[in-house]
């Protein structure tokens, strides 16, 4: 028996498929008797019976095969990916689930977790197109114009579209590919040819501004260089005029970091506290970042001054801001609920934060949502934290999550490289890094476990150290 050949009009002709899968079910053929042809096939199968796979046979209607919409929804984005046997997967999935409508749950199938890992970078493709377009304006005959150069891995350029006209929806623009291009005029979009990247203008006026602005807001204390490149991969770089800057801010990165900690020091003249009492008035009138300038009450330490262990924390959230207490909300029950499953008496430790005023966003009515303080604010702060540490002397600190590290050693580091072992400090006590429990509370049910375990093992290591 010759396989039938589906032949559809577009790589991305998802509605074509479905319409010849329809067919295909209700005729009984079997995933192993049909070859696909995307639209975007080098070559025919020279064996297989051509049919037109936008066509019905006869005028017959077929009826829609029952599926679950999650298979829908992952299917019509895995057919956009560039690999030749998407259309096949998508109807060997859609024969099974006739028989095992259940099936798409399983991820340990093998066709499950294949339609899962073509839709998880298609849509990955998609976000890099609507992050890295870069129009540059050019005079044409009938006005001003904004033109962009872009080299999609997949076949996403229609299905991006109306994002694009909605967030440009004033100016005319063309977005050019080696796929097709698209043009808005500000009412009516087409659909042209490809193109090549020497139909696309070099460059604007306005980039010099923009890489002003890139250079002035890339913070060198925020760096991950490898987090970078994952979410701007070098592929992209020659279509984007900022990158031209990014080898000598990396470059330059350590000096201004160090440049902004000492700067972060000097603003404080003047000799350190005496007490731990005059730390809680000193922070309750300082003004030197923004967030002290917020109207919100600030959170001192509390616990033992002698205390063999310092615990430091971020910054009071909400809860903690109102009662002026540190740990008192739901990351700090958490936390104290792990550190007595350790063996740590949270009454014997000193207990801080490394910002000691609660940095929020007003949301609807009067709900205050946590911000992350940056780390000139850490850096500002870190000489409260440092005379705490000056008069508690403890032997061990635990710092949890990375501002609090960054406090402790004045640098940002990975948590996730540096937790789980001890890092001397200059003063002879000994620093242990893991995350922040807050960080637990927003993970999801399976990967919640599994970051509970590991915090568990890093602060029974904190509890042998003592």
């Amino acid at each position: 028996m010759n396989a039938r050949a589906v032949s559809l009009q577009r790589p991305d002709d998802f509605d074509g498929w479905r319409q010849a899968a329809r067919r295909l079910l209700a005729d009984g053929v079997q995933p192993g008797e049909t070859i696909w042809h995307g639209g975007d096939d080098a070559t025919a199968d020279l064996f297989g019976v051509e049919n037109d796979g936008n066509a019905t046979s006869g005028g017959i209607s077929y009826p829609s095969p029952r599926v679950p919409p999650s298979f829908i929804q992952l299917a019509e984005t895995a057919a956009l990916h560039r690999d030749h046997g998407r259309f096949s997967l998508l109807y060997r999935l859609l024969w099974r689930l006739q028989a095992e409508p259940a099936l798409i749950e399983d991820q340990a199938d093998e066709d499950v977790r294949r339609l899962h890992g073509l839709a998880r970078t298609v849509r990955r493709d998609i976000h890099k197109m609507r992050a890295f377009v870069r129009f540059r304006r050019v005079e044409a005959d009938d006005g001003e114009r904004f033109v962009a150069w872009f080299e999609p891995e997949h076949h996403i350029l229609r299905a991006n579209a109306q994002f694009f006209v909605n967030r440009f929806a004033a100016m005319a623009w063309d977005i050019l590919t080696p796929q097709g291009s698209l043009h808005w005029d500000g009412e009516a979009l087409c659909e042209g040819p490809p193109a090549s990247r020497a139909e696309a203008p070099a460059g604007d006026a306005a980039e010099d501004l923009w890489r002003r602005y890139y250079a002035s807001t890339f913070n060198p204390a925020r760096l991950k260089l490898s987090a970078m490149l994952k979410e701007m991969p070098r592929r992209y770089w020659h279509n984007m005029p900022e990158t031209a800057l990014i080898p000598g801010l990396v470059a330059g990165a350590r000096g201004r970091e160090a440049a902004m900690v000492a700067e972060g020091a000097d603003a404080f003249a003047g000799p350190r506290p005496a007490s731990l009492g005059e730390i809680a008035e000193g922070i309750a009138t300082c003004r030197r970042c923004p967030i002290g300038c917020h109207g919100t009450r600030a959170v001192a330490g509390e616990g033992r001054a002698d205390a063999g262990l310092m615990i430091v924390g971020e910054q009071p959230g909400d809860m903690e801001e109102q009662a002026g207490r540190p740990f008192v909300g739901p990351a700090g029950q958490l936390l104290r609920s792990h550190l007595a499953s350790a063996g740590i008496d949270t009454g014997a430790a000193w207990l801080t934060n490394a910002v000691k005023h609660f940095k929020y966003a007003q949301s609807g009515g009067k709900r205050r949502l946590h911000q992350n303080p940056s780390a000139r604010e850490i850096d500002m702060c870190r000489w409260w934290v440092e005379s705490e540490r000056q008069l508690v002397r403890p032997r061990l600190v635990l710092a949890l999550g990375a501002s609090a590290a960054r406090a402790m050693l004045g640098r940002t580091v990975s948590v996730q490289q540096m937790r789980g072992r001890p890092i001397p400090l200059d003063d002879g006590a000994m620093l242990w890094i893991t995350t922040h429990p807050s960080y637990l509370l927003r993970l999801g049910e399976a990967g919640r476990v599994a970051e509970e375990q590991r915090f568990a093992a890093d602060l029974r290591a904190v509890a042998s150290a003592g």
